[in-house]
């Protein structure tokens, strides 16, 4: 049998968005993290995208956020990781039957084109009819923001626990306003518009990672690892 593969989703917005003008796109370790332990573990993992395109989130690539070892495979351009991002695919290149775990990675970019993502919402509904798993890390729940359940035809997320990036660290990083002048739903707010279940940790910055069947969601870049993890856990079980 084939190892069970993965589809990891990376958003495709990749513009100005901080008030030091950086732009903002795909937060690195949420995407190297995650290919990282899906691929230790024997994980086939695809890169997608819903127009094929990614860039960086600028902020994500300061030393704070990218060193050690993390550094080291995102700079190297024979490392696994870049060799797969090279290979990023469009959703009209993936056929939903042949993963098992869809898996939405972050940067505040998502907040802008997970909502309208159709093909990528699309892919992780049937992947979830299909008994698989859709995750998602910090600001990948926008992936939720119009994703339906096809067996019930209600949103996926109804009267499930999930988390996400919270409000509180919007406010703390000085992005709050940012998100409200720009029409941009939180996390938090998408939870509230479908009737799912928030839940927080007691820190914006702790490990904190949940599932909820065959749903696994966690609130930031530290969870990235450990919702990965999760996933795997909720495919087996």
């Amino acid at each position: 049998m084939s190892p069970n593969k993965v589809l990891l989703a990376l958003t495709s917005y990749n513009d100005v968005f901080y008030s030091d003008g950086s732009k903002t796109g795909v937060f690195a370790v949420e995407a190297l993290h995650p290919f990282n332990t899906f691929t230790n573990e024997g994980l086939e993992v695809d890169f997608v995208s819903e127009t094929g395109k990614f860039g960086w989130d600028e902020h994500s690539l300061a030393k704070e956020a990218l060193d050690g070892q993390d550094k080291i495979d995102f700079e190297n351009k024979s490392s696994n990781f870049n060799k797969a991002l090279a290979k990023i695919k469009t959703p009209k290149e993936i056929n939903a039957d042949d993963y098992q775990i869809f898996f939405a990675s972050a940067g505040h970019g998502t907040l802008f084109d997970y909502p309208k993502a159709k093909d990528l919402q699309d892919i992780a509904s049937d992947i979830y009819a299909n008994g698989g798993v859709v995750a998602a890390v910090c600001h990948g729940p926008a992936i939720f923001d119009g994703l339906t359940n096809k067996s019930t035809g209600k949103p996926l997320i109804e009267g499930k626990s999930i988390t996400g990036f919270t409000d509180v660290g919007e406010t703390v990083l000085g992005l709050d306003s940012i998100l409200k002048a720009k029409g941009l739903a939180t996390v938090e707010d998408i939870a509230k518009k479908y009737g799912a279940k928030y839940l927080a940790p007691v820190g914006p910055w702790d490990d904190y990672s949940i599932t909820d069947g065959k749903l696994v969601t966690g609130v930031n870049p530290a969870s990235a690892h450990s919702t990965a993890v999760r996933s795997i856990k909720a495919l087996e079980n």
